[in-house]
């Protein structure tokens, strides 16, 4: 597959959202806020970053992911089925217990799915697992992951972090979605985490800070952390939950709830007036 990168990689952000609104209304169920902040960084990954194969999702040498914010599956399966590791029309199934798609990334049934998560906290170990396994064998195969500002609470998440900078895990690269909210509220009333990149800087980590949301910035991200050395790479993304939707947009209320059909035709006709937007320029 050819690369994607500036505009490109937009439109195909904002279809992967569309998506992934649409799968969460037709479920009745789902969290939409989380999935609309991180879905330009997936989008990253998956069309511009990652040396993947959907036709080869169990590839010995792919590089791996891990969504350890797990609630945000809508969003990672919409660029999973753009990307081709299985039919767009199945997204229709988010949450049916006719099909495979559950509301949290499972990686018995679902192609392309190298994590099961949803247990916030657990994801990065996980993901820690691979890098070190990837650095004992010899393997050239990077590790991905993405967790979200709330879930950063979690006392494991400093356990990983500890250990990837134990390891010298130079092959693993972390997204922590920096969107100020959770489903409690504002994550500064709920559990302080801040100043971030001073704590992650104190564990050995080399921290790069960028607007989530600007795919310039998203690639040289990426970039400075492939050529870093010695130690694990962060990504503080800055972002806004529920982005491309305005009335989802900055509200704690939209991380857990599905849009009615009122609701949907609103971020329907939003999200699909910004692609055409794109699309033109």
């Amino acid at each position: 597959m050819e690369k994607l990168y500036g505009n490109d990689l937009a439109v195909m952000a904002y279809k992967a959202r569309l998506l992934a609104v649409e799968a969460v209304h037709r479920a009745a169920s789902g969290h939409p806020g989380g999935s609309l902040s991180c879905a330009d960084a997936l989008t990253t990954l998956y069309f511009n970053e990652m040396n993947v194969d959907p036709e080869r999702p169990n590839w010995e040498d792919r590089d791996r992911f891990v969504l350890s914010k797990g609630h945000c599956a809508p969003a990672l399966y919409a660029v999973l089925a753009l990307r081709g590791y299985f039919p767009v029309e199945e997204l229709q199934m988010l949450r049916s217990i006719k099909a495979h798609l559950s509301g949290h990334p499972d990686m018995k049934y679902v192609p392309g799915v190298d994590m099961s998560t949803g247990s916030l906290g657990q994801g990065l170990s996980a993901a820690v697992g691979m890098a070190l396994s990837a650095k004992i064998q010899g393997k050239r195969y990077r590790t991905y992951a993405i967790c979200g500002d709330g879930e950063i609470a979690e006392g494991q998440i400093w356990e990983a972090l500890m250990s990837a900078a134990k390891w010298d895990l130079d092959n693993l690269c972390v997204f922590i979605d920096v969107n100020g909210l959770q489903i409690d509220g504002a994550t500064k009333d709920v559990m302080p985490t801040e100043p971030l990149d001073k704590k992650l800087e104190a564990f050995n980590w080399h921290v790069i800070k960028i607007d989530g949301h600007d795919f310039a910035q998203i690639l040289a991200a990426l970039s400075e952390a492939r050529r870093t050395k010695g130690k694990p790479s962060v990504i503080l993304m800055s972002t806004v939950k529920g982005k491309g939707v305005s009335f989802m947009e900055n509200q704690a209320g939209w991380h857990g709830k599905a849009p009615n059909a009122d609701e949907f035709a609103i971020a329907k006709a939003e999200l699909e007036a910004k692609i055409k937007e794109l699309e033109e320029n």
